[in-house]
């Protein structure tokens, strides 16, 4: 079954998807160390220690230089993926084990 876009917003999606998962890509698959030094860097901030403020960074460097048009993202409960809400669907991008694992490695 093909799904129709139900509002301009449904027809920005696949580009922001793709920008936010080239942004993600690099940063999979990198070290605990690697991810902090590549989000302090990208993001001109000092490394966070809890998992809400890793969480908060890695959503911020996803969506570093990406026009939303309308969509948010947001770290799922899990820490597994970013999810995109905003229109009729969402979407959800895996993090990969070492994003993960850097997330949950905050207090």
């Amino acid at each position: 079954m093909t799904l129709h876009p139900k509002s301009p917003t449904d027809l920005m999606l696949a580009p922001v998807a793709a920008e936010v998962d080239l942004n993600l890509a690099s940063l999979r698959d990198r070290t605990e160390q690697e991810i902090e030094l590549e989000l302090a860097i990208a993001l001109d901030l000092p490394g966070a220690n809890t998992r809400q403020g890793r969480d908060s960074q890695v959503v911020a460097a996803a969506v570093r230089g990406v026009d939303p048009h309308g969509w948010e993202a947001t770290i799922t409960d899990d820490h597994n993926r970013l999810r995109l809400v905003g229109g009729s669907v969402s979407i959800e991008l895996g993090l990969g084990t070492a994003l993960t694992a850097y997330i949950d490695a905050g207090s």
